[in-house]
């Protein structure tokens, strides 16, 4: 995965239109499979909750696949960027202690993977807004530097390939 960067204006704007259309889908397809349930199989206790329940999970598998569906769309580019980059620096923090133990042994691999960690920590919370923590940031990515610059390699984020996880 390659850092991208992403315009903060849009990404904004198409995000909070796929969480309000989505939300709008989920209910309308939600009230319409569990009226049409309960129209078809009526219950003569007039309990429906059953049917309401399986309205509402066949709503979210049906916008789940319509997403799906449209995840190359142009539209989505940035909130699916965000995501997948959400996932990958997930994957990332799950071998944290062993990335960072291998880094300090002078691993090129472990290091690679923090750069492109505090890389894409830093483009992500600079389009959330989430500043609080930056100043933690940089004095770890200070860290890496010297730890880089002291087993003489140099560290390029758009050199991180997710594979390089696989040995921690």
């Amino acid at each position: 995965m390659k850092l991208t960067p992403i315009d903060k204006t849009r990404y904004r704007r198409h995000l909070n239109l796929v969480f309000v259309g989505c939300a709008l889908v989920l209910a309308a397809l939600s009230l319409a499979i569990s009226q049409l349930l309960i129209r078809v199989f009526p219950s003569p206790d007039g309990g429906h909750f059953h049917w309401n329940l399986l309205g509402v999970v066949a709503g979210a598998l049906i916008l789940g696949g319509g997403l799906s569906r449209l995840r190359h769309h142009p539209f989505l580019a940035e909130v699916v960027y965000v995501w997948e980059l959400k996932q990958q620096l997930n994957k990332i923090s799950r071998k944290l202690r062993r990335i960072e133990a291998a880094a300090r042994q002078g691993d090129r691999n472990a290091m690679l993977a923090l750069q492109f960690s505090y890389a894409g920590s830093r483009q992500l919370w600079q389009l959330d807004d989430n500043t609080i923590v930056m100043d933690e940031l940089a004095a770890k990515q200070a860290e890496l530097d010297q730890l880089a610059e002291r087993h003489g390699l140099v560290l390029n984020a758009d050199d991180y390939d997710p594979r390089l996880l696989e040995r921690f």
